[in-house]
């Protein structure tokens, strides 16, 4: 109990999936918070078991919402502040002291933490990667709700602020990993703009959207600097924007199949 109370009245929010692999080392950096909730998505490994043994609170949904399930762990957080955090998602010392010292000035609702994003095993310095200021800390109150199906934003009232010290986020981790987050980012994206009458699917348009984000990710955000890894993921980028665009294509083909046969 006394250890308890000499945590940081703080509660950590965690979505998982299938995170066997990463979840452990997530939990064990969090020995300084009160309360743990992790939200599973009807995972099918070994996630569950192991966030019971770092007595995490653990909450089920189906949803594939980012936002709804942000928001259904909010809900359940009793803490004065919450701490969002992905399973591939590392934070150090540095880190935890300046929490700390945040949450003792109580001068803000919500906090944005830089993020060294590492992708296949190396941290991308340029192309648009970094800083990458992710916000992570909030008073529970302030915090109004996550809004967006992809690319999630938070709804908060009061100033924000900016923290000095990195958090790592071990994202990308083989192609396998890239591909299967992209299939699942790409519908997404794919249905938000059919939802938004984007006009119909071409090869040129198609062609313009892949070459537009190679040229903004490798040469205006300087993506070259980063090597061979920066040039692979400029393509990657590019590739990804083609999956969105014909996902679009096949939502707008069968719509169209569906009125002609009425």
């Amino acid at each position: 109990m006394e250890e308890l109370n000499n945590r940081m009245d703080i509660s950590a929010l965690i979505l998982a999936k299938n995170e066997e692999a990463m979840i452990e080392d997530c939990l064990k950096q969090l020995d300084f918070v009160k309360q743990i909730i992790v939200l599973d998505q009807n995972s099918s490994d070994k996630t569950i078991a192991i966030a019971k043994k770092y007595k995490a609170e653990i909450l089920s949904s189906n949803n594939e919402d980012f936002s709804e399930n942000r928001n259904l762990l909010l809900s359940s957080a009793k803490s004065k502040w919450v701490l969002y955090l992905d399973c591939d998602e590392r934070i150090n010392k540095e880190n935890i002291e300046e929490i700390k010292k945040v949450i003792n000035q109580n001068t803000h609702s919500a906090y944005y933490f830089p993020r060294k994003n590492i992708i296949l095993g190396k941290w991308l310095k340029h192309g648009g990667w970094w800083p990458d200021y992710v916000p992570r800390l909030f008073i529970k109150s302030q915090l109004k709700g996550w809004h967006g199906r992809v690319h999630e934003s938070a709804g908060v009232e009061g100033k924000s602020a900016y923290m000095k010290n990195p958090i790592i986020h071990l994202t990308a981790r083989s192609l396998s990993l890239m591909i299967s987050k992209s299939i699942k980012w790409a519908k997404i994206e794919a249905e938000l703009r059919y939802e938004a009458h984007q006009s119909k699917v071409s090869i040129l348009k198609t062609i313009k959207a892949a070459g537009l984000e190679f040229i903004n990710r490798y040469l205006l955000k300087k993506g070259f600097m980063d090597g061979t890894i920066g040039l692979v993921e400029s393509i990657y980028q590019g590739l990804h924007q083609v999956m969105i665009m014909v996902y679009l294509w096949e939502l707008q083909i069968r719509a169209n199949k569906g009125a002609n046969n009425k």
